[in-house]
């Protein structure tokens, strides 16, 4: 029987989720809700059968199963009432911005018990798999390092600006939404991460999120995990995770498109889906009904989210 699901946040993520759900047999994403009419009517607009309740805690009571997609700042509120009341939990990341405040949400729900995970999009995916058994097993030698490099031309993507927060300090930036990604990949490769140094660069008005963050990040065998990220000039968005060996080394773009190289050029290891974003959130849900029915599963916990939010957090400030 599929779970009766509450979504949380109907922007850009919320209708995404929405999509995936409503064609995926282990869910019905039947109550929605968000502050904004409209996001709301575009909601309905692809489920017309869902309905919107009169409040977030409203949704949250009719639901057995609630995902938050709204902007980071409420989600521990939501959250926890939504624990205290036996409902599972799906959270997108980060999973907050103040490190205190995170850490009450994960002790609050280890303490509630309840089935939690966290959106990290590539956890159930076929490249961190395929990585993490190289590394484990010795195919890929001695792993020496990884590099992380993201550019865009301009911040906010053309495709998130209807999410305004995105381009405030407060809660946006490209290294919450997109490093986060990153970080999470490399600790699940080579195990916790501190963090060396990091340097941010912010624009001149204080309320806008950061342009450029470069950091040096390690692993407790001394594993070097390099950042370099920007925003800015005429280019195509780039989003790389090099996972470097001593015999073989892998790539990571676009989150999901794995390629390996033994020296030469990278070269694809399968063929790229059609539509990958479809193919990882798929991969995403079908983990999210083992969680919920108690069984082992590849995504985020709600810890492991902690540990990258920690880190995240201490880059934004900066670290000589």
């Amino acid at each position: 029987m599929a779970t009766k699901t509450a979504i949380i946040g109907l922007g850009i993520m919320g209708q995404r989720m929405l999509e995936h759900m409503r064609v995926h047999e282990e869910y019905a994403p039947d109550i929605l809700w968000d502050p904004n009419p409209k996001a709301c009517a575009a909601a309905l607009a692809l489920a017309p059968e869902a309905s919107v309740a009169p409040s977030a805690d409203d949704a949250i009571e009719a639901a057995d199963l609630v995902y938050l997609a709204c902007p980071p700042q409420p989600r521990k509120t939501y959250a926890l009432k939504a624990a205290a009341g036996g409902k599972a939990l799906f959270l997108e990341k980060p999973l907050g911005v103040n490190v205190a405040a995170s850490e009450t949400l994960v002790a609050g729900l280890d303490r509630l018990g309840v089935p939690a995970a966290v959106n990290f999009t590539q956890a159930a995916g076929s490249a961190l798999a395929q990585v993490s058994e190289a590394a484990q097993s010795g195919a890929m030698g001695d792993v020496v390092g990884v590099d992380i490099v993201v550019t865009y031309p301009a911040w906010p993507r053309a495709w998130q600006k209807a999410a305004d927060w995105l381009r405030f300090r407060a809660e946006g930036g490209m290294t919450r939404e997109v490093l986060s990604h990153f970080l999470f990949f490399s600790e699940r490769v080579v195990g916790p991460l501190t963090l060396m140094w990091a340097k941010p660069s912010y624009p001149a008005d204080p309320s806008l999120c950061e342009t450029h963050m470069q950091a040096r990040l390690e692993a407790a065998a001394g594993v070097p995990v390099t950042v370099m990220a920007s925003v800015g000039g005429a280019q195509p968005d780039r989003q790389e995770v090099t996972v470097k060996g001593a015999r073989a080394s892998y790539r990571i773009s676009e989150f999901s498109i794995l390629t390996r190289s033994d020296g030469g050029p990278f070269a694809p290891l399968e063929p790229a889906p059609s539509d990958t974003r479809a193919a990882s959130l798929k991969a995403q849900l079908d983990a999210l009904a083992l969680c919920l029915k108690g069984q082992p599963h590849p995504l985020a916990t709600p810890q492991e989210a902690l540990s990258v939010q920690r880190l995240i957090e201490a880059m934004l400030v900066g670290k000589a």
